[in-house]
């Protein structure tokens, strides 16, 4: 499974903006997918999962109410909109999958996760 995330950006505090992940490979409806974030010196951070099937969500606390992960099957992409950014939402964001019918959902463990895209920047300036 290959996964390629596009549509980071600079914004502005208080903007939109919308995270695309498309995978090719095998299966992308029955994996669970998820976004990660990462800044400098930090540790990989858990931001939302999308579980396959029954496209049941789960969201880290700090962006509950303004990100929304979604997934499209028939494109094999998954998606995050995000709103009401602030600039703590600044980092490099990772796209990932389980295996196909595997892992636990949710799962907020980035070890867990097998396949990684390359990542896309959000910057957001106050």
């Amino acid at each position: 499974v290959e996964l390629a995330e596009s549509g980071g950006r600079l914004v502005q505090a208080g903007g939109s903006l919308r995270l695309s992940c498309a995978a090719s490979g095998p299966l992308f409806s029955g994996r669970n997918m998820a976004w990660f974030r990462q800044t400098p010196g930090k540790e990989r951070e858990f931001v939302a999962a999308i579980r396959r099937r029954t496209d049941s969500t789960y969201y880290t606390d700090s962006v509950k109410g303004r990100f929304t992960i979604s997934r499209d099957n028939a494109k094999n992409t998954v998606y995050l909109q995000m709103a009401s950014l602030k600039p703590e939402d600044t980092a490099l964001y990772y796209c990932a999958a389980m295996e196909y019918d595997g892992g636990s959902f949710p799962d907020v463990k980035s070890a867990n996760y097998p396949y990684w895209g390359q990542g896309t920047q959000v910057t957001v300036s106050s």
